[in-house]
């Protein structure tokens, strides 16, 4: 089973990679550090010097005049060291 499901792509993760060559992944549930490391290593061939995990609470939310809720979420902040590059696109 893989523990990176996909890169998060935002304003604030855009300018993190760019200046302080920080990237930031959406993983599972039950990944940890370790095991998100290992993988950034064989996907993007790069050693982290780094990992810290955020897990984002489910919230309600109101669109359209519609009550629901955006999902919870566990993301990845993995650092690199400065000639260390991934590329997302």
């Amino acid at each position: 089973m893989t523990t990176i499901i996909r890169p998060r792509i935002t304003e604030k993760s855009g300018i993190m990679s760019e200046k302080l060559n920080v990237y930031t992944f959406e993983v599972a549930k039950n990944s940890t550090k370790d095991s998100v490391s290992k993988e950034i290593k064989t996907l993007y061939k790069v050693t982290p010097s780094k990992v810290r995990m955020i897990n984002l609470p489910a919230k309600r939310v109101f669109v359209r005049g519609r009550r629901g809720t955006q999902s919870a979420i566990k993301k990845a902040l993995i650092y690199l060291k400065k000639g260390d590059k991934i590329n997302l696109s």
